[in-house]
């Protein structure tokens, strides 16, 4: 069950930006089909307003190509780079896992930052758990014309930190040399970040086809964040010309709890620019990639053409 919470500027429509206790909002959930494993080619893009896709943490870039192809199909011109170091396929970046260590958040943010002024146009950007962070640096910075964060990281300022947040986040925090490495999940982790909400075979099925190592140095940064005068996790929440931003929570995810997402869209308070945010109930960390994840891309497309991008 999706939820709309409350939003800044205009709502983008009755049904969808009323606040949690007005109304409730439920949208068709689907399947992903077999899908070609592309991350995009960022030198030629296709026509349409552009968007780029930022993946998160422990997860390959070509998880989005179900979104490609959906937001292909509805004039956008997608692509999806991977951060820094990624290979081209899940088992090239498994094998040489050396080639993602030591990557931070700027570095993240200063790759995705120069695909963007590749291309023609401001692009809208949509980014997942750490991916929701880097949307937020790049809309705060003014390269893109809208940002959706989908589950995002916490920025600098957020003070909750859930049990299951630590938990997950522990897999690089217990060891200090891990920030230099890549880390990578094992399925049993898989299944408490990302499958918790769903059956044991989907989770395992989603691990082996789009789970990879990752850098440990975001899960440091985001952890001290609070603690770092100039932290790479601060954004810009107080940008007061920035286009739309659509913050997501999921009321099951345990890497980033609901609290997380919420208390992430209550830092733009301050910002008169439009802020909205959607609490989907019944869903974890996996709402991207399972086999609901129509449900949400439907929406974040219904939202984009509500905000007119």
């Amino acid at each position: 069950m999706a939820q709309p919470d409350d939003t800044q500027g205009e709502p983008p429509s009755e049904t969808q930006a009323e606040s949690q206790d007005e109304t409730q909002d439920e949208t068709q959930g689907g399947t992903p089909g077999d899908v070609p494993a592309t991350t995009g080619d960022t030198s030629v893009v296709p026509a349409g307003r552009p968007v780029v896709f930022v993946h998160g943490l422990w997860l390959h870039a070509t998880s989005w190509d179900p979104w490609m192809d959906l937001f292909r199909d509805a004039g956008y011109a997608p692509i999806a780079p991977g951060w820094p170091g990624d290979s081209d396929t899940v088992e090239e970046t498994r094998r040489d896992p050396s080639q993602v260590a030591g990557q931070g958040i700027d570095d993240v943010v200063d790759h995705y930052a120069q695909v963007i002024r590749g291309l023609d146009t401001p692009p809208i950007v949509i980014g997942h758990s750490f991916g929701g962070l880097i949307v937020q640096r790049l809309l705060g910075q003014d390269l893109a014309t809208a940002g959706v964060a989908i589950d995002p990281a916490p920025i600098k300022g957020v003070l909750v930190l859930p049990p299951s947040a630590l938990k997950v986040a522990s897999v690089a925090l217990r060891r200090p040399a891990n920030r230099r490495e890549a880390q990578a999940l094992t399925t049993e982790q898989f299944r408490y970040g990302f499958g918790n909400a769903l059956s044991e075979q989907e989770s395992n099925d989603l691990y082996e086809r789009w789970a990879i190592p990752s850098p440990g140095q975001p899960l440091f940064e985001a952890a001290f964040a609070n603690f770092t005068p100039h932290s790479p996790a601060k954004v810009n929440t107080g940008n007061r010309g920035r286009g739309p931003l659509l913050v997501t929570g999921g009321g099951r995810d345990h890497t980033v709890p609901l609290a997380i997402s919420r208390a992430t869209r209550k830092l733009y308070h301050k910002s008169p620019a439009v802020t909205d945010f959607m609490d989907f109930a019944d869903r974890g960390h996996s709402l991207t990639i399972d086999h609901g994840w129509r449900e949400i891309a439907d929406y974040v497309l219904n939202w984009l053409k509500q905000r007119g991008v």
